[in-house]
C-alpha cells in the first residue's frame, strides 16, 4: 500500500483531485477535516478535553456538542485559545490517521491511502506518508474561486493567503507538485503520471 497526504493552498481545487483519486479502485480517501469533525462529538476523549479546557466558553451546545460558529469565533479572534485547540484536536487526527494507515496496510486491501490536510506539512505528516502532494494553482485563480463559491471579498481573501504557508514552502516539503492551472484532462494526467513515477519508485515530480 502507498500513503499520499495532499495538500494545497485554500481554493487550489483538492476536491477535484481527490474525487478522482477516489474514483481509482483499491483507493481509500480521508479528509482531515472530517475525522476532526467526529473526533469532537460528545463522549470522545477529545469533547472531554475541549470541555474541560474551554469550561468558560459560551461554545457548547445545551444538548451536548459544539457550536461551531461560536467556536470558530473564538479560537480565530484568540491565537492563545486557537493554539490550545489545535493542541487537543490535530495529535488526537495524527493518531487517527496513523491507526487507519496501520489497520489498512496489514489488512492489504488498500492500494492506495490518500489523506487531505490544510497543515500536513505544519504537522509533519510526511513522517507517516509516503508522499506528500502539492496541488499548485495561481492565487488569481483562487482568489476567483473564492469570491464566487463563498462569497469572500477581496480583503477576506489577501487575509486567508496570509495565514497559509508560501508556495516555496509547499514545494519544498512535497515530493509531487499537480499544477492545477490547465484543463481537468491535464490535471488527471499529471496524477496518473506521479502514481506511475509512485509505483516504479522514481522521484520525478507530476508538473516537470
Amino acid at each position: 500500500m502507498k500513503f499520499i497526504g495532499i495538500t494545497g493552498g485554500v481554493g487550489a481545487g483538492k476536491s477535484e483531485v481527490l474525487s478522482y483519486l477516489a474514483k481509482k479502485p483499491g483507493t481509500k480517501v480521508m479528509l482531515a477535516d472530517e475525522i476532526a469533525h467526529d473526533l469532537m462529538e460528545p463522549g470522545t476523549e477529545c469533547y472531554n478535553q475541549i470541555h474541560s479546557a474551554f469550561a468558560g466558553e459560551d461554545i457548547f451546545l445545551p444538548q451536548g456538542g459544539l457550536d461551531r460558529g461560536k467556536l470558530a469565533s473564538v479560537i480565530f479572534s484568540d491565537d492563545k485559545k486557537r493554539l490550545a485547540m489545535n493542541a487537543i484536536v490535530h495529535p488526537a487526527v495524527k493518531r487517527y490517521v496513523q491507526q487507519t494507515a496501520e489497520r489498512e496496510r496489514a489488512e492489504g486491501k488498500t492500494g492506495l491511502l490518500v489523506l487531505e490536510a490544510a497543515l500536513l506539512i505544519e504537522e509533519h505528516y510526511d513522517e507517516i506518508c509516503d508522499e506528500l502532494w502539492y496541488i499548485y494553482t495561481r492565487e488569481e485563480i483562487r482568489q476567483k474561486r473564492l469570491m464566487e463559491s463563498r462569497g469572500y471579498s477581496p480583503g477576506k481573501v489577501r487575509q486567508i493567503f496570509a495565514s497559509q504557508l508560501g508556495e516555496e514552502v509547499y514545494r519544498a516539503a512535497c515530493r509531487v507538485v499537480i499544477d492545477n492551472n490547465g484543463t481537468v484532462e491535464e490535471v488527471f494526467a499529471q496524477i496518473d503520471r506521479a502514481i506511475s513515477n509512485m509505483s516504479r519508485g522514481t522521484g520525478d515530480t507530476a508538473d516537470e
